[in-house]
């Protein structure tokens, strides 16, 4: 096999920006959290964050992360201080079909925009918290803020939740407990500012043996 050379890259060398760029074209692809927030004066929110994933099984927990709006002025998005008002957001998994509606409620609207309405999105009431959750998203999770901690150099703070409860569309949760990711569409986040991907193909991998993996040293 023939081998490239390797680029060694300095952040602090690099263009402003061209750092984010190149960390998100390699961190890919990433799921999307498409996250619904109600301030404490009753207004409702809606977002979507790639910078997104779980961190805990037990209890399930997932977290996301919120940067400071840099263009035009910048300011704290509607998103963060919903859930330091109020504490809780329902994440939604974004899919094929609700893609367009997904992009129109990223848009740097004025605050007290409702981007349920801007982007045409049926609401239904969440079970146990105030957030709203989309009719149409095939999974969502009602999740209660747990920790939100400003990631240290950055304008980024991180969000981190506990689902207390899963909605899931019936045809999508297999015998086995685990959803059908396949047919579940969801699209996820690359590099560039308007690169997407869809899930490919499905492939298994066989759980490692420690007892075969440790033989492999005596061999």
């Amino acid at each position: 096999m023939i081998r490239s050379s390797i680029i060694t890259l300095m952040p602090e060398e690099m263009a402003p920006r061209a750092p984010y760029h190149l960390l998100t074209s390699i961190a890919a692809p990433r799921p999307i959290a498409w996250v619904s927030t109600i301030s404490a004066a009753g207004e409702h929110n809606l977002a979507p964050f790639s910078f997104y994933n779980a961190v805990a099984g037990f209890p399930p927990t997932i977290m996301f992360s919120v940067s400071e709006r840099q263009t035009r002025l910048p300011h704290t998005k509607d998103t963060l201080r919903n859930v330091r008002e109020v504490g809780e957001f329902v994440s939604h998994v974004a899919t094929e079909d609700l893609a367009d509606e997904m992009i129109i409620s990223s848009a740097d609207v004025p605050p007290g925009f409702n981007e349920f309405e801007l982007a045409h999105l049926e609401i239904i009431p969440s079970i146990h918290i105030r957030p709203l959750r989309i009719l149409a998203a095939p999974v969502a999770m009602e999740c209660r803020v747990t920790q939100i901690v400003p990631v240290e150099g950055s304008t980024n703070t991180m969000v981190l939740g506990r689902v207390l409860c899963f909605h899931i569309r019936e045809d999508l949760l297999r015998d086995n407990g685990l959803v059908d990711t396949v047919k579940m569409e969801p699209i996820t986040r690359l590099g560039g500012s308007i690169e997407y991907t869809r899930i490919g193909e499905l492939i298994h991998l066989p759980v490692a043996d420690p007892d075969e993996v440790l033989r492999r040293l005596e061999r």
